[in-house]
């Protein structure tokens, strides 16, 4: 596939970190599909060398079933495969409105066919054999493409349609009625709700419904970021403003001019920085660290937040001031405790999807196990629910689901005395009352890498989650990084 192979080992050295290709190549994640495990590995290490994080998939089916719960920001594909090959590939991208550019790699004898891949939104075609520079030179390409259309990490472009939101209760009908009244606006917007409610599908759903919805969505975690990174990450910086600051940074704000975006958990933004972000929402400008140029910004903010706001203020660790900036459309999502009669159709939903990302088939609750769910509290709340549901998918036996099977994952249940049907769950039998939801959680995750054997990307995609949150947990639990972690009950083996 490659020419210069016998001297890219030579020229990897020099390539590691960044590119000249500046912030936009950087800590991009890019995914190759390839059935050839050399070829595939050799892009793989270049990528890897330049500085991107890589998935590398050995077919389209493996890569679609990836795509079902990780993000990328560029696809490399072969076109010639077999079972799916690159066009059928290209066509399921689209079909599944995954926001992904995507290169082909192709022979020259199917380049028309790479053509037919650029018409159904292919950004190019490299045609083999192609250099590492040739290579290098087109992600960059593409990757700057797909800033340029706001679809890099966490940045999209909102489409025509609203992310679906289910439940047919008073509450919901609430919720979706004042989405309605807001989202055609591009007033500020403050949602407010318990851990696992759903808010940011809130927030996604006014983007849809408003006249921003084809501009870039931009959403930020801020627990995850450190205060000394936060800045940076909502403003950018420039060259030399701190240590390691080698070249400029693009910030949020600039990432979602003319957009939307998301400050997730708004409260933990530093006071200090909450003073720079009160300017931004009175005055629509900000600065870059290390700048003293004022930019100006289009972007309509929208914040979350599982905390009351109005308590923070009173205790000194929020501003009174921009509270009142962000709150000027409040909308509290309600947790699912105040709309159980939504459990039944949101636990069908969620079988069904978990069902489909594990290859099985979805399972019935019978009306005993309806009943028990519905007379469940959720301190998780909608996520707790869509846990549930996905160790029934994984775990469960049988066709149907009776309210003894489901009653020991949940965190009221009584100490079991009688063991848990056959083949049910690997996961102990008796939950204590009282048990940590992350407790809960350690089981799930060790019980679902053992029943795929310690296949991390199985395990991943049963579980809901990304194949690094997956890794990070695992990490928090003292395993190794590189550990197979293939879990039994009395030990663990590498």
């Amino acid at each position: 596939m490659m020419q210069g192979s016998r001297t890219m080992s030579r020229n990897l050295s020099a390539r590691r970190g960044p590119t000249a290709g500046g912030d936009s190549m950087a800590a991009a994640r890019v995914m190759v599909v390839d059935d050839h495990a050399s070829a595939r590995a050799s892009v793989a290490e270049i990528l890897s060398a330049i500085g991107f994080e890589v998935l590398a998939m050995g077919s389209a089916a493996e890569a679609l079933q990836c795509l079902a719960t990780e993000s990328v920001d560029l696809i490399l594909t072969d076109m010639m495969m077999p079972g799916m090959d690159g066009l059928e590939f290209m066509h399921q991208l689209v079909s599944r409105r995954i926001d992904a550019q995507v290169v082909m790699f192709t022979a020259h004898a199917s380049v028309s066919t790479a053509v037919q891949a650029m018409r159904l939104g292919a950004f190019d075609y490299i045609e083999k054999p192609f250099t590492v520079d040739q290579l290098e030179e087109t992600v960059r390409r593409a990757l700057q493409q797909s800033r340029a259309l706001g679809r890099s990490s966490g940045l999209s472009g909102g489409g025509a349609e609203g992310p679906e939101m289910i439940g047919a209760s008073p509450a919901m009908q609430r919720l979706r009625e004042l989405i309605r009244q807001a989202a055609p606006t591009d007033e500020t917007v403050l949602i407010m709700g318990e851990s696992g409610t759903g808010k940011e599908l809130v927030a996604r759903a006014i983007h849809a419904g408003s006249g921003r919805r084809d501009r870039p969505w931009v959403g930020l975690n801020c627990p995850a970021l450190s205060p000394q990174l936060m800045e940076s990450e909502l403003f950018g910086h420039e060259k030399g403003a701190f240590t390691n600051a080698d070249s400029p940074r693009v910030g949020r704000f600039e990432l979602a001019d003319g957009g939307t975006i998301l400050l997730d958990e708004v409260t933990e933004i530093e006071l200090e920085l909450q003073a720079k972000l009160l300017r931004v929402l009175q005055e629509r400008q900000y600065e870059r660290v290390g700048s003293s140029v004022s930019r100006r910004i289009d972007v309509r903010v929208v914040a979350s937040t599982n905390r009351d706001l109005q308590q923070e203020v009173k205790a000194g660790r929020f501003r009174e001031d921009l509270f009142y900036r962000l709150a000027v459309i409040p909308i509290q999502v309600p947790p699912l405790r105040r709309r159980l009669e939504d459990v039944p159709i949101l636990a069908t939903y969620f079988s069904q999807r978990a069902a489909e990302r594990v290859g099985r088939q979805a399972q019935a609750l019978t009306d005993s196990a309806v009943d028990l769910l519905q007379h469940y509290h959720w301190p998780g709340n909608v996520r707790e629910l869509e846990n549930v549901m996905t160790r029934i998918a994984v775990l469960g036996v049988g066709d149907e689901v009776a309210a003894d099977q489901v009653r020991p994952w949940l965190l009221e249940s009584p100490q079991q005395t009688a063991e848990i049907p056959d083949g049910l769950s690997p996961m102990p039998p008796e939950i204590p009352i009282g048990v940590s939801l992350q407790a809960m959680e350690r089981q799930m995750i060790e019980a679902t890498l053992e029943h795929f054997q310690g296949h991390r990307q199985k395990s991943a995609a049963a579980l809901g989650i990304g194949v690094r949150t997956l890794a990070n947990k695992l990490r928090e639990y003292g395993y190794a990084p590189r550990e197979r972690a293939y879990i039994n009950r009395e030990t663990r083996v590498a």
